[in-house]
């Protein structure tokens, strides 16, 4: 019985790839692609002469059936076009088929675009909300936005070149100028640029920019957006220690419920002691 790697490959920068995803690639029987031409050349860099098989959104049940029936006696991987496999990428449908027959699934981790800018953002990472893509239509856009505005956690976007200006826009006209924020562009690349700023002045600077690449949205949560009282946040931490709750598993469920960060419920655990 085979195994399904789930292998993280460079999302633009090809050196970002790691030793062990470049030995599994080498080593299994087949690799499944969302993209062969572009899964191709990241082998053809690397000299890998292993098997593509084509692997998308699009792909219809018997592909499914067909990489399934690989995995009793081969083992295979699962690529994206870039980054890891299943984060705004096809693969959910093989991945629940495998698992449900006993296949073992192991990822192989690496670049992500949405760990990428959160890491350059400079905004708080303790606790984020990853939305994919913005809807392309400008009403259910604006009601996503709608739903995310007073959520206190920093929030993750997707968006393509033609309709940054636009969501751009939008986000200021929901959220506010003022709103603490970072776009960045073409992350790895040549041309990778993060702009940090409030929302309203980055829509300004990047406004008269032709917009090109791909682009990852970061927003500050919601300022000022505590739902409990200290009190209450205090004595739900004390519930949940009681039950048995390690004190970071506790601040971090008390910060999912209070609205509170989860670093500020955590320091309020270090002072019971």
């Amino acid at each position: 019985m085979g195994k399904l790697y789930l292998v993280a490959t460079p999302i633009g920068n090809l050196e970002d790839i790691s030793l062990r995803a470049l030995r599994v690639l080498r080593e299994v029987d087949f690799i499944a692609a969302e993209d062969t031409r572009r899964t191709g050349k990241l082998l053809a860099h690397y000299e890998i002469d292993t098997p593509l098989v084509s692997y998308h959104e699009y792909s219809d049940e018997q592909r499914l059936e067909d990489l399934i029936g690989r995995l009793e006696n081969a083992d295979l991987v699962l690529v994206s076009d870039a980054g890891s496999p299943l984060i705004s990428d096809p693969g959910y449908e093989l991945i629940q088929a495998a698992t449900a027959r006993g296949f073992t699934v192991v990822p192989i981790p690496g670049p992500s675009a949405v760990i990428a800018a959160l890491s350059a953002a400079g905004l708080p990472t303790d606790t984020f909300l990853f939305l994919g893509y913005l809807p392309r239509k400008n009403n259910e856009r604006k009601k996503l936005l709608e739903q995310q505005k007073r959520v206190p956690h920093t929030l993750v976007f997707f968006e393509v070149p033609h309709r940054m200006k636009s969501s751009l826009d939008d986000l200021v006209t929901v959220f506010g100028r003022d709103r603490p924020a970072a776009v960045c562009r073409e992350l790895t690349k040549i041309h990778e640029q993060v702009v940090r700023g409030a929302l309203g002045d980055i829509a300004a600077e990047l406004e008269s920019v032709e917009a090109r690449g791909e682009y990852t949205l970061v927003i500050a949560g919601a300022p000022g957006s505590h739902d409990w009282t200290e009190a209450e946040v205090r004595r739900a931490l004390d519930e949940r220690i009681a039950a048995g709750g390690k004190p970071s598993e506790a601040a971090r469920w008390v910060a999912s419920q209070s609205g509170w960060a989860r670093r500020d419920v955590y320091r309020l655990t270090l002072e019971e002691e």
